[in-house]
C-alpha cells in the first residue's frame, strides 16, 4: 500500500494523489502515471508545434523576433526536461535488473 504522506514529497499532482489515497490498486496507479506521462508528452509535442507556428507567423511578418525566441525557448526546455526524465527512468530501470533476489 502506498503511505499517503510520502506522496506529498514526492510532488505528484493532487488529482493524482486524490486517487491514489482512495485505495487505489496497483493497475490503477500504474494507468493514473501512465495519463499523467502521456499528458506531459502531449505538452511538449503542443510546445515544438507552437514553435513552428509562431516561426511561420514571423516569416510572413506577423510575429515579433522575441515571440519566436520565447517559443523556441520553452520548446526546448521542456525537451530538455523530458529527455532527463527519460533518462532517470532508464537508469531507474537497470538499477531493478541489477537487483538479486
Amino acid at each position: 500500500m502506498i503511505d499517503p504522506a510520502s506522496l506529498a514529497s514526492v510532488g505528484l499532482p493532487a488529482k493524482l494523489q486524490d486517487r491514489v489515497r482512495a485505495e487505489a490498486t496497483p493497475a490503477e496507479a500504474t494507468e493514473s502515471f501512465a495519463d499523467y506521462l502521456k499528458k506531459a508528452l502531449d505538452q511538449v509535442a503542443a510546445a515544438e508545434h507552437e514553435v513552428h507556428r509562431v516561426n511561420d507567423l514571423f516569416i510572413i511578418g506577423e510575429a515579433d523576433v522575441n515571440d519566436v525566441m520565447l517559443a523556441a525557448a520553452k520548446a526546448e526546455l521542456s525537451l530538455r526536461l523530458t529527455a532527463e526524465v527519460r533518462n532517470k527512468v532508464i537508469e531507474a530501470y537497470q538499477e531493478i535488473m541489477r537487483m538479486q533476489l
